[in-house]
């Protein structure tokens, strides 16, 4: 590759100059008669090829996650807003475990649930009846001829089963963070 610069007019005609040395030109051409500040610029073009690609799946309705703060980010990614401040590292929480799997498995007991419905629907009324006496420990698994109403007698368990693990999770961060707070005020007492 041979470039037509200054450093390019050695006596030496066979080494090749470095592409580093060389000019750069847009890689995305130019347009006869405009000059190259009038085109778009490439990240401009970027970002139309992206959107028009990735338009549709990112319309897609989301589900938005509960609290949480979203740091404001310039271009090279440095946070410059309140949430970038060392006060603010200071002061923000350490990641809860609990709580996030708690959270998450509120997702899962909310698709349980979903496909409780579901079941429910199918069946009539006098398979509530069974679903108590399955719940009081009156009659066993075994017990149950009807494949609807066993599946809904194990989506309710299972239903049962998150909701006392989601309880269990959400005391032990509840005491998690009594115990730092009373921490911090024992500190501040000193």
């Amino acid at each position: 590759m041979r470039c037509e610069n200054e450093f390019a007019e050695d006596e030496i005609e066979d080494v090749p100059v470095s592409p580093l040395l060389c000019e750069r030109k847009n890689k995305y051409g130019s347009v006869p008669g405009l000059d190259d500040e009038e085109l778009a610029e490439p990240w401009e073009l970027e970002r139309q090829v992206m959107l028009q690609e990735w338009g549709p799946v990112l319309m897609l309705p989301v589900q938005g996650k509960q609290g949480g703060f979203r740091p404001e980010l310039d271009e090279q990614g440095v946070e410059w807003g309140a949430f970038g401040t060392v006060d603010f590292a200071r002061t923000m929480p350490e990641f809860d475990k609990a709580r996030y799997k708690a959270d998450m498995l509120q997702e899962k007991l909310r698709d349980v649930l979903i496909t409780l419905g579901i079941v429910k629907e199918r069946l009539p009324r006098a398979a509530y009846r069974v679903l108590e006496y399955l719940r009081e420990s009156v009659i066993d698994e075994e017990h149950i001829a009807s494949e609807d109403v066993l599946a809904l007698a194990r989506l309710d368990a299972r239903a049962r089963r998150i909701q006392k693990e989601i309880g269990e999770l959400r005391k032990v961060s509840w005491q998690r963070r009594e115990a730092a707070r009373q921490r911090r005020l024992a500190f501040l007492d000193t």
